[in-house]
């Protein structure tokens, strides 16, 4: 979603839009409608049918057939698929839009196989450096794709591919140590305070939160202050579960200021989505990254800045044990030179101009279609 709006205001920027609508499931309807209340423009939200293919990256064949739930709830969701093409053609056919673009994601599927039935022109952005089973689908018959990897990463037709790197907004960038420090102070933090930030995208990470929850007090044995950014589906228990401690502060979900929030730490876990890397690159923040046990393209980016040396990678199984992720912490803390060393590194995967040229190439797609 938050690529989105970078590529919106670049779009505000560039041209003059009569309208935007953007469309989404249930499950991040939400967020998606306070992300898109800070737009540059006015944007509609629609909320259609959406289901996923379940398919775990460690099972074998076997495993599926012992666990007919998983088969179930995938044919369950093949009908919310097509539910969810019939919404989209509506939409298509009563707003008539001039492009369509599909940022990626199981929600992407049932609206552009709506377009392709309406022959209405369509951009994919792929984030990740592994393509997700959406875009793979849809790839064939999309008139533009932009990628948020180098090309070499995919399978996609050169013709109409451009590299262009992950939208974000323009805020993400690098800020001085005075400007952290007042950043800390508006969240009631001391200056001086060691702070690390644990965000586990929209709806949150169980694991995340009960190893940071665990850390707490190793962090506060180094003066150090937690935040929590614990998800919808997390939030109530985390908070709960950090009543005991001083040195934590929980959120359920940021809609805004989150620029300033990871602006103001030290340190930042996170999962391993390409957009969260990609904000934590203009910043140049020291990242801990875990990416989602079940989703091999988390792993394959943080395979990509693991061996970059531009973030520390630790697995859901590894944050599971007894104290890893408050002892890493606390060694980073204590490391000023390895942090300063991943944050450069990861710094040299910023793509400031992303959501710039992705606002262009959507343009000129816009464009073809109208001549």
């Amino acid at each position: 979603m938050t690529p989105v709006v970078a590529v919106l205001g670049e779009l505000a920027k560039q041209a003059t839009l009569s309208e935007v609508r953007f469309v989404c499931d249930k499950a991040f309807a939400p967020q998606a409608k306070g992300i898109m209340s800070h737009a540059s423009m006015q944007v509609s939200t629609h909320v259609i049918s959406a289901g996923k293919l379940r398919r775990y990256r460690l099972f074998r064949v076997w495993d599926y057939i012992i666990h007919p739930s998983v088969v179930a709830r995938n044919i369950l969701d093949s009908g919310k698929i097509l539910i969810g093409i019939l919404q989209s053609i509506h939409i298509i056919r009563s707003y008539r839009p001039d492009v369509i673009f599909l940022k990626g994601g199981y929600v992407c599927l049932p609206v552009g196989i709506a377009a392709r039935l309406c022959k209405v022109p369509v951009m994919i952005h792929d984030s990740d450096a592994r393509p997700g089973l959406t875009n793979r689908i849809l790839a064939p018959h999309a008139d533009m794709i932009a990628t948020g990897y180098p090309l070499e990463n995919y399978p996609y037709d050169a013709g109409k591919a451009h590299y262009t790197g992950v939208p974000i907004n323009d805020k993400f960038t690098t800020i001085s140590f005075e400007a952290q420090g007042k950043l800390k102070k508006r969240l009631g933090i001391s200056a001086t305070t060691p702070l690390v930030v644990a965000i586990g995208g929209g709806l949150g990470s169980r694991s995340i939160n009960d190893a940071m929850i665990e850390a707490l007090p190793k962090l506060a044995g180094v003066g150090a202050h937690a935040i929590i950014v614990a998800g919808k589906n997390n939030y109530t228990y985390a908070k709960e579960a950090c009543e005991p401690y001083h040195n934590v502060t929980v959120f359920e979900f940021i809609t805004e200021g989150l620029t300033s929030l990871l602006g103001a730490a030290d340190i930042v876990v996170t999962r391993a989505s390409a957009t969260s890397l990609q904000e934590l690159a203009g910043l140049k923040k020291p990242v801990i990254a875990v990416p989602a046990k079940q989703l091999g393209d988390q792993h394959k980016n943080a395979v990509v800045y693991e061996v970059a040396n531009a973030a520390v990678v630790l697995s859901d199984d590894d944050i599971a044990k007894p104290n890893r992720l408050g002892n890493e912490i606390v060694d980073l803390l204590h490391d000023e030179s390895r942090r300063k060393s991943l944050a450069s590194h990861l710094h040299e995967f910023a793509k400031p101009n992303a959501a710039h040229d992705v606002a262009a190439l959507l343009l000129d797609l816009a464009r073809r279609k109208n001549q």
